[in-house]
């Protein structure tokens, strides 16, 4: 039997999303819940989770595309090994070839472990993170999660990236530094930032982008004016220094003026 898998409802106000990325490829096996792909809105980042276990059979909706809501985005076939609990995707393909018994399963079970270790970790990982991981090019096995039970947080790799350059300079080529001229060392350190964080420019995701453009929405709607109000405090401060001794002593702490501030607005407020 095959299934559907579709956009879910979208939030309020929003009326498409973006397919950010695919976490399964066509033939994989995918159990229930698993998280299929992410859409992006200009609210939220939505995980779509397979409504049943099965093999993803067809992809139709490919990254970057624009969808809508109760669009068809994949099919499932949920008859493809019915018999299996929880099967790679190697294991649930239909293949035509007759191999030797021995070595193919001995290939398959050495290949195996380390490839649905790191399905398992992937899965675990939220949306910002599985981005910056793509983005960057990092292997989520090399950092260390600092979240509940290790998982992985944004932070954890902001972090690791940003101790990156300082393994890459101690190892930088000997060539950018000069040591007849030890005189300058703003000049080397410029030649080493330069060559390990290179200019990139991308585009901006939906969410960045609709909140810039909010953000300069506001700047431009924003009142630019100061009002200034003028208040006659002499009877005030003749009070205060006339009583602020008795008072400082009586309660120990200095009599300040924002409590005739707040006796003012309260018989303001009963007038």
């Amino acid at each position: 039997m095959t299934i559907e898998v579709r956009v879910p409802a979208l939030p309020e106000s929003v009326a498409d999303a973006t397919l950010i990325n695919w976490h399964k490829k066509p033939g994989d096996w995918v159990n229930k819940n698993e998280n299929l792909v992410d859409l992006e809105t200009d609210k939220v980042i939505l995980e779509v989770p397979s409504p049943n276990s099965g093999i993803l059979s067809q992809i139709i909706k490919e990254d970057g595309a624009l969808v809508f809501s109760n669009d068809v985005l994949a099919i499932l076939d949920t008859e493809a090994s019915s018999g299996a609990s929880g099967p790679s995707p190697a294991e649930n393909k239909v293949e035509a070839v007759v191999a030797p018994a021995s070595s193919a399963i001995a290939e398959k079970t050495t290949e195996h472990p380390a490839s649905s270790a790191a399905q398992s970790l992937e899965a675990h990982l939220s949306p910002a993170v599985r981005r910056l991981i793509v983005e960057k090019n990092i292997d989520p096995a090399q950092i260390k999660g600092s979240g509940k039970h290790g998982r992985l947080t944004k932070n954890d790799v902001i972090e690791y990236l940003s101790d990156e350059p300082v393994i890459e300079q101690r190892h930088a080529p000997a060539r950018h530094i000069e040591p007849e001229k030890p005189t300058a060392p703003i000049e080397v350190k410029t030649v080493v930032a330069t060559g390990i964080r290179p200019e990139q420019r991308v585009p901006m995701t939906r969410l960045r982008a609709k909140i810039a453009e909010r953000l300069l929405q506001a700047q431009q709607n924003a009142a630019m004016l100061t009002t200034f109000n003028e208040v006659n405090m002499h009877n005030v401060m003749e009070l205060r220094n006339q009583y602020k001794g008795r008072f400082e002593d009586k309660h120990k702490i200095k009599l300040g003026f924002m409590s005739f501030f707040v006796k003012a607005s309260i018989e303001a407020l009963k007038k």
